[in-house]
């Protein structure tokens, strides 16, 4: 959670396209039995709900 802090929004934002991305992959390549490594679907879902969650941290923070 970290290391999403320090990011900026438009970065978040291109993070969040690539893990969906990456995901999409990981989806399409289980159903051809094609990845070894299932954990990696649920490690990324995870990072994904992490980046959106900080993107609606701030933007609910108040602005100063």
């Amino acid at each position: 959670m970290k290391e999403y802090k320090n990011k900026t929004e438009q970065d978040l934002k291109k993070l969040i396209a690539e893990k969906r991305e990456a995901l999409r992959h990981f989806r399409f390549g289980s159903a051809g039995s094609k990845t070894k490594n299932v954990k990696i679907g649920k490690t990324t879902k995870k990072d994904i709900a992490r980046i959106m969650t900080e993107m609606s941290l701030r933007a609910k923070a108040p602005k100063a």
